[in-house]
């Protein structure tokens, strides 16, 4: 049984076919385009840092990021290739400012051929759909960009144990689940795989799309 929605046989294929780039990504496209990259400046991100964008669909933050960054540094990743293609070629005022090579195909949060120069990440509604476990691996991974500053994400909480071993309504309207997309979880779960993965992890009270919570980690310094 696939833990995701996104994992589903055939998903991205049909979706693509039917020219629904931007609809899978969660919809809410400009919005979230906007909140995903206010929030990087915010955290500091300047046109000369290097940003990746992980879980990057078709390109809702690349098509703003890349005109912003200097060229070359924007890299991005997600499970489909040919979504991030598809962005590409549909969302870039000048598809020659990013090269191809930059959007590399990545399921397992393994952030394969993604350069070491790496300043700034982001994953931004990735982790909703995810188990828990999907955190604490990329988490664990990300620590060999030794020039990585931070690292923002997002995740649906439950405000207590109690409550999340039900159904959950947001305060967007989104109905959360413990054990099926979209997840949500226990801040001091957050807190507890952070610490454990040798990063600390702070809450913004930034309101974003459909209830998501924003969380900035930064390394912990040995």
């Amino acid at each position: 049984m696939s833990v995701s929605p996104y994992q589903a046989q055939g998903f991205y294929e049909k979706a693509l076919a039917e020219g629904r780039h931007r609809d899978i990504v969660g919809g809410r496209w400009e919005e979230t385009g906007r909140a995903q990259m206010a929030i990087l400046q915010e955290a500091g991100l300047l046109p000369h840092h290097h940003l990746l964008d992980i879980g990057a669909g078709s390109l809702r933050l690349g098509c703003k990021a890349v005109p912003y960054l200097e060229p070359g540094h924007y890299w991005a990743t997600d499970p489909s290739r040919e979504m991030m293609l598809a962005g590409h070629a549909a969302e870039l005022a000048d598809p020659a400012r990013l090269s191809k090579s930059h959007l590399v195909r990545d399921d397992a949060f393994q952030f394969p051929k993604i350069p070491d120069t790496i300043t700034h990440a982001i994953a931004f509604a990735v982790f909703p759909h995810l188990p828990m476990a999907y955190l604490r691996r990329a988490l664990t991974n990300l620590h060999r960009f030794p020039a990585l500053e931070r690292f923002l994400f997002t995740v649906f909480l439950a405000p207590d144990a109690e409550t999340a071993a039900r159904p959950y309504r947001q305060p967007d309207g989104v109905v959360t689940h413990d054990l099926r997309a979209p997840y949500h979880v226990l801040e001091s779960d957050v807190a507890h795989i952070a610490t454990t993965t040798g990063w600390a992890v702070r809450r913004h009270d930034t309101m974003l799309p459909r209830g998501q919570i924003l969380f900035t980690a930064t390394p912990i310094q040995g």
